[in-house]
C-alpha cells in the first residue's frame, strides 16, 4: 500500500510537469501563429493540459475501466469550473470578454448537453465517439480561423520561443504524461479498490482532480498575473475538449460500456456550465463572490457523492 501511494505520488507530478512542457511549446509555436491569449487558453494551453485527462482515460477505456474513463471526464469538468475556476476568481476577478460570453460560453453548455445525451445510458458506442472526435476537431478550426483573422499577438504572456526548442518542449511533455497516467491509473485504482472504492468514485475525484492540475495551475498563475483570458479561456476549452475529443477518443479507441456515472454527476456538471454563462453576462466578471459560489458548490457535490464509495 505505501508503494502504491508513493507511485501515485510520483504519477501525479509527472503528469503535472509533462502538462507544463507541452504547453510551454505548443504555446511558443501559437504565438508565432499570432493567436490571441483566449484563442491560445483555449485550444493550445487548454489541449495541453488536458493531455492527462485523454491519456489516462484511454488507458482506462482500453483496459476495461470505463467507470474510471467516463468517471475522469466528468469529475474533471466538474473540477475544472466548480475548483480551478472559482479558486481563480477568488484570487483576481476573471474578467470575461465579450467573445467568451458571445461564442465560447454557449458552446461549452451545448457540448455538455450533448455530452449528457450521448452518455445517458452509461455507454458510448464507437460511431458516437468518432462524431464527438470529429466535432472537437471542427471546433478547433473554427475558433482558430475566426482568430488568425485577428492577427492578435501576445508574446508577452508566453514569451518568444525558437521553434526547435518548442518542438522539444512537446515531445518531452508528451513522455512524462504517458508514463505518468500509466502510473496513476495502475496505481491508484489499486489503493482505492483495497479500501472498497468503486470505479466510478475514483475516476470522478482521486484521478479527476489529480490530471486537473495542470489546469489549476496554469489558471492560477494567469489569475495571478493579471491574465483572466487564459484563465477563463482554459476552463472553457479544457471542458469543450474533454467531453468532445477524449471522451470521443476513448470510445473509438475501445467503446464504452457500463460507466456508473449516476444523476447526480450529471446534474453538477450541466448545472455548473449553466451557471457560468449568466455569471460571466454579470458586469462582465466572474468575481470573487462567483469564486466563492463555485467553491462551495464543489464541497456540497463532495459531500453528495462520497457515500456512495
Amino acid at each position: 500500500m505505501i508503494l502504491a501511494i508513493v507511485w501515485t505520488m510520483v504519477g501525479f507530478g509527472l503528469l503535472f510537469w509533462g502538462a507544463e512542457w507541452l504547453v510551454k511549446g505548443g504555446a511558443g509555436i501559437a504565438v508565432r501563429l499570432g493567436l490571441s491569449s483566449l484563442v491560445v487558453g483555449l485550444t493550445v494551453v487548454a489541449y495541453g493540459t488536458s493531455s492527462p485527462e485523454l491519456l489516462v482515460s484511454l488507458k482506462a477505456a482500453w483496459s476495461g475501466q470505463p467507470g474510471i474513463a467516463v468517471g475522469n471526464v466528468v469529475g474533471s469538468n466538474i473540477f475544472n469550473l466548480a475548483v480551478i475556476l472559482g479558486l481563480a476568481a477568488v484570487i483576481r476577478p476573471v474578467r470575461a470578454e465579450s467573445v467568451a460570453i458571445r461564442r465560447d460560453g454557449p458552446v461549452m453548455l451545448l457540448v455538455t448537453v450533448a455530452g449528457l445525451a450521448v452518455l445517458w445510458d452509461g455507454s458510448v458506442a464507437r460511431w458516437e465517439g468518432a462524431l464527438l472526435a470529429v466535432a472537437s476537431a471542427g471546433y478547433t478550426a473554427w475558433i482558430v480561423r475566426e482568430a488568425r483573422r485577428e492577427r492578435r499577438r501576445d508574446e508577452e504572456v508566453f514569451g518568444a520561443m525558437p521553434t526547435g526548442r518548442a518542438l522539444v518542449h512537446l515531445g518531452v511533455g508528451l513522455a512524462l504524461l504517458a508514463l505518468g497516467s500509466n502510473l496513476l491509473v495502475e496505481h491508484s485504482v489499486a489503493i482505492a479498490r483495497a479500501l472498497g472504492v468503486s470505479d466510478a468514485v475514483i475516476g470522478l475525484t482521486i484521478i479527476a482532480a489529480g490530471t486537473s492540475m495542470p489546469e489549476l495551475a496554469t489558471s492560477v498563475v494567469g489569475a495571478l498575473r493579471g491574465q483572466p483570458d487564459i484563465a477563463l479561456g482554459n476552463v472553457i476549452g479544457s471542458n469543450i475538449f474533454n467531453l468532445l475529443f477524449v471522451l470521443g477518443l476513448a470510445a473509438v479507441i475501445h467503446p464504452i460500456t457500463g460507466a456508473e456515472v449516476r444523476d447526480v454527476d450529471r446534474i453538477f456538471m450541466l448545472g455548473t456550465a449553466a451557471l457560468l454563462w449568466p455569471m460571466m453576462r454579470s458586469g462582465r466578471t466572474v468575481g470573487r463572490r462567483e469564486g466563492a459560489v463555485l467553491l462551495a458548490i464543489y464541497a456540497v457535490y463532495l459531500a453528495w457523492m462520497w457515500p456512495r464509495g
